[in-house]
């Protein structure tokens, strides 16, 4: 009975102690809030979303990390994204003014919807597309970032 019991507290411990290993040991996680400004429409959905690398940004809506839309009241919104691990980031706004939940472009690949890129570049005909590295900001801790809604290119 003794051995027993000393075995069934050596168990015990052991658990405990693997489980607050991975306590000790998880991953901190952040939380992201992007606050974008300057909304024209009072109309639609702004559509957010967070990347965590030059893969599919700005433009695919498969290869993010994180997403939302938030319906439009006003001329800013604010959006929290949680859970975040630390890391470099990136974030993608689009006025979405006909529910598509992507940035709709005209023949020549120039908006027609209002959008906004973290770090706010400058983004016109002879700058192209922004590069992830670009607009990448890091992520350590809770962050708040502003994004400025365009609704045409820069000259």
């Amino acid at each position: 009975m003794q051995k027993q019991f000393r075995f069934s507290t050596l168990i015990l411990a052991t658990l405990a102690t693997c489980t607050l290993a991975q306590i000790a040991y998880a991953e901190p996680r952040t939380i992201l809030t992007v606050i974008v400004d300057g909304i024209r429409h009072q109309k639609g959905e702004i559509c957010l979303r967070v990347y965590d690398s030059e893969v599919g940004f700005p433009l695919n809506n498969t290869s993010e990390v994180k997403s939302a839309c938030t319906q439009i009241t006003g001329t800013s919104i604010k959006k929290q994204f949680s859970g975040l691990k630390p890391g470099t980031y990136a974030v993608a706004v689009v006025d979405d003014q006909n529910g598509d939940r992507k940035l709709n472009r005209d023949f020549f690949g120039i908006p027609k919807e209002g959008f906004g890129l973290s770090r706010n570049p400058k983004v016109s005909i002879t700058t192209g597309t922004p590069k992830f590295r670009d607009t990448s900001f890091a992520l350590n801790k809770n962050k708040t970032i502003k994004i400025m809604m365009k609704y045409q290119l820069d000259s």
